[in-house]
């Protein structure tokens, strides 16, 4: 299945016969976004607050570590998630914090789960108002699996034997600027490839030949390809735009895990090398 569906094809499934889940992950830095959900949503969406239960308390691990399981599972039930209905999460359009929850989901064994392309700012249908009524409780349990999963030791590692792609701005990862964490510069070993490349001005996934083009300049290569390699990481300042760059990955049909505590936990370690400059090092 496609990881992202367009705002017609979501429309044309809200009206079918078995509707998908919808969860509205909006967010901003300066946190939650309920008031604007409350404003106006998709018809049925349930809100789901990205700190709140999709990462879990900013510590040794990062900004946006993994959460507590057990209470994200509680709360994809408390949504109606199950593990034979669909899913489709979106946020205002940047589709970061939609990326996390797709990749929390996908992480944790829910076999169906999309992002609405270009997010609640393409959606030109009927919106909601309020908080709306309660879905029926789900069935959905975590069950997380091996792969999609860095941590910092395995990060380091990917980027001696595989590729590691750092997903921020590259003058965060070439070290001119850190906007939020205490030290510069990148993993070394890691490819500087920002998220933002991978979408138009819209907000709206590039076209998956031209991001599969794009990732495999970079390195990248889907896992059966004869060249390049299969083993790919991302990561970010705190896991949330990585995900999104994960998410552009799985559009061009190339698998990738996620380095969730990524420069905000590596960073905070002083034992961890780190390199600056154009290149990967």
């Amino acid at each position: 299945m496609n990881a992202i569906i367009s705002v017609s094809e979501l429309a044309s499934d809200l009206a079918g016969e078995q509707p998908p889940v919808v969860l509205d992950v909006r967010w901003q830095h300066e946190g939650s976004m309920r008031s604007a959900y409350r404003e106006g949503h998709l018809p049925s969406a349930v809100f789901v607050d990205l700190e709140a239960d999709v990462t879990g308390e900013a510590g040794a691990e990062g900004r946006h570590p993994l959460p507590d399981l057990d209470h994200f599972g509680a709360v994809m039930r408390a949504a109606g998630v199950s593990p034979e209905r669909s899913v489709v999460v979106y946020d205002t359009g940047q589709n970061w914090a939609a990326a996390r929850l797709w990749w929390m989901l996908r992480w944790t064994g829910h076999p169906s789960v999309r992002v609405l392309d270009g997010g609640i700012a393409l959606w030109t249908g009927d919106v909601e108002q309020g908080e709306g009524d309660a879905p029926a409780a789900g069935s959905f349990v975590p069950a997380p699996n091996s792969t999609d999963f860095l941590d910092a030791d395995s990060a380091a590692a990917l980027a001696r034997s595989g590729l590691l792609l750092d997903a921020r701005a590259g003058e965060r990862y070439r070290g001119e600027v850190e906007p939020i964490d205490s030290v510069a510069g990148h993993i070394p070993g890691a490819v500087s490839a920002p998220t933002t490349e991978n979408v138009t001005a819209d907000g709206r996934f590039k076209p998956a030949a031209e991001l599969a083009d794009r990732f495999k300049a970079l390195g990248a290569s889907g896992p059966s390809s004869a060249s390049g390699t299969s083993e790919i990481g991302v990561y970010c300042g705190s896991g949330v735009s990585g995900a999104h760059e994960v998410l552009a990955l799985a559009v061009a049909g190339i698998p990738a895990a996620l380095y969730v505590g990524s420069w905000s936990q590596w960073s905070a370690d002083p034992e961890r090398p780190v390199a600056t400059g154009p290149d990967p090092q």
